[in-house]
């Protein structure tokens, strides 16, 4: 399964509004453009989708994606700079919104919603932790590699600006997929930036921050690149025996 990973593209209701001085919609489907040359199964928006929390700004993002190929899921993680039930009304037809469990291809991929209302910090809530542990025994799908996708990061990253509005229940989250033997990868949004690290407790699982689609933040790890101030995002590929692939992406 081939999973493309945008993020951030901070859409408003104008078309042609700078958002953080930068065109938002043009530089949208530019990433879209330029990912779906790498033919994804699944199209995974990682939240801060709609900066202004409008409806024209989610349509905006409905009418790009009702052009995708037939053969590409999609999956959206409302963030910070959502408004969840927006989403889901303009968009709940058309794609996937968290919190939901994803089957594709040879994996499994679980949406969590980290949005809290009035905050930019995150929080998943009880409600959802008890959801995920559900998700996270079902015997059902034992076996099967399994992706966790949400906006904010579930550890700190080490840029204090980001940091102090992170995930508050992270630690929960963190004790939770610790056992989950199928977890190969968590992706994330919100930072606005590649990073990449691993899960506390398991080697084995890796964490993947997400550029942005519209502007980049200082970035705390060097780029692989070299071009840390480009727009971007991620692909992973989880191959037959389970294992993942992941390619660091940018285009200017």
């Amino acid at each position: 399964m081939r999973l493309l990973q945008l993020s951030d593209p901070h859409l408003v209701n104008r078309a042609s509004a700078l958002v953080r001085g930068k065109p938002a919609l043009r530089l949208w489907h530019q990433a879209l453009e330029e990912g779906l040359t790498l033919h994804p199964d699944l199209l995974l928006v990682s939240g801060d989708l709609c900066q202004d929390e409008s409806w024209g700004g989610y349509q905006k993002l409905r009418d790009s994606l009702e052009r995708l190929p037939d053969t590409v899921a999609v999956a959206l993680l409302p963030g910070n700079h959502d408004h969840p039930a927006l989403l889901r009304a303009a968009l709940g037809r058309t794609a996937a919104v968290a919190p939901a469990e994803l089957l594709v291809g040879n994996a499994r991929v679980l949406l969590l919603s980290s949005h809290q209302a009035g905050a930019c910090a995150g929080a998943l809530g009880t409600a959802q932790l008890t959801w995920l542990q559900k998700r996270l025994t079902d015997p059902s799908q034992a076996g099967r590699p399994l992706l966790v996708a949400l906006h904010h990061p579930p550890v700190a990253i080490g840029d204090p600006g980001m940091d102090a509005i992170g995930l508050k229940d992270a630690a929960a989250l963190i004790a939770m997929l610790q056992p989950a033997t199928d977890l190969r990868a968590v992706v994330f949004g919100h930072i606005h930036q590649h990073w990449q690290g691993v899960l506390p407790g398991r080697q084995d699982v890796i964490l993947l921050g997400c550029p942005s689609t519209l502007a980049s933040f200082q970035a705390v790890q060097p780029c692989p690149l070299n071009r840390p101030e480009h727009p971007g995002g991620r692909l992973l590929d989880i191959k037959e025996d389970g294992s993942v692939g992941t390619t660091l992406l940018r285009w200017g």
